[in-house]
């Protein structure tokens, strides 16, 4: 049986108020400064963005941030961690629709009805910056650098979303597993982290609803893929040998066996 999620509603009634200091100090000096929003922004710009974001806020692990349903208000760059996001089928399945880490942005999919459609819950203690979405649209007229960015981060939501598909669509079992760690490993790249050893934070389970495979599919093929020396694993532990013949796996160009 899965454990059960835990929800921590937003808590902005008894906090105090930050000063302009602590508020920057979340934004230009992050970690993940040139991934998430304020990519190529002044100093000046970056001081405007900075007096809107909210606040941080700790998300333990398999605590739900929000659930279907819920009005939109924010968005969330994740700061530390990671984060899944699911929604739940007529049949009271879970089916998760992606995965999430630092420096990316959860909540787009509300934008357009004020409507949380999926429920996001931390894969691991996380830590997430509010920004209220009203409030930076004021900031997109004045500060087009930002809209610009924006709008390339939506543009990679929906090719993500569109790989996806495709994935699902046309792809044998070993080549949507391969593209999987190949997408993983490419995030993590650009995070500055190596590309080639790193550790699951989601479960096999989660990995194959996501595939659209049963757990055993995906134990068969992490055995199938240490066979073959594609991969070294320990527990959540990945380590990828030759990272250009994985990826020729995942464009089913490999004729390895």
């Amino acid at each position: 049986m899965p454990k059960p999620l835990s929800f921590h509603p937003p808590e902005t009634a008894h906090l105090p108020p930050l000063s302009l200091d602590a508020l920057r100090n979340r934004c230009s000096a992050c970690s993940m400064h040139e991934l998430c929003l304020p990519m190529g922004l002044g100093e000046a710009d970056m001081d405007r963005l900075d007096a809107i974001i909210g606040r941080r806020r700790k998300i333990p692990k398999d605590t739900l941030l929000y659930r279907v349903g819920d009005t939109f208000t924010n968005l969330y760059a994740i700061r530390l961690g990671h984060f899944k996001t699911f929604q739940i089928t007529q049949g009271g399945d879970q089916q998760v629709t992606g995965f999430q880490m630092s420096g990316e942005l959860l909540g787009m999919d509300a934008i357009s009805t004020d409507l949380h459609h999926c429920n996001a819950v931390a894969l691991e203690d996380s830590e997430v910056c509010e920004i209220p979405f009203t409030r930076l649209e004021s900031l997109f007229g004045d500060i087009p650098p930002l809209l610009r960015h924006f709008h390339r981060m939506m543009s990679q939501e929906i090719t993500r979303e569109q790989s996806i598909m495709l994935l699902l669509g046309n792809m044998r079992a070993d080549q949507r597993f391969a593209a999987f760690l190949v997408n993983l490993s490419s995030r993590y790249a650009a995070r500055g982290y190596s590309p080639t050893s790193f550790q699951l934070r989601m479960g096999r389970e989660e990995i194959g609803n996501y595939l659209g495979l049963t757990i055993e599919s995906i134990s068969r093929l992490l055995s199938k893929f240490k066979k073959q020396r594609l991969l070294k694993v320990s527990n959540r532990a990945i380590e990828i040998p030759d990272l250009a013949l994985l990826k020729e796996v995942a464009a089913g160009t490999c004729t390895c066996d």
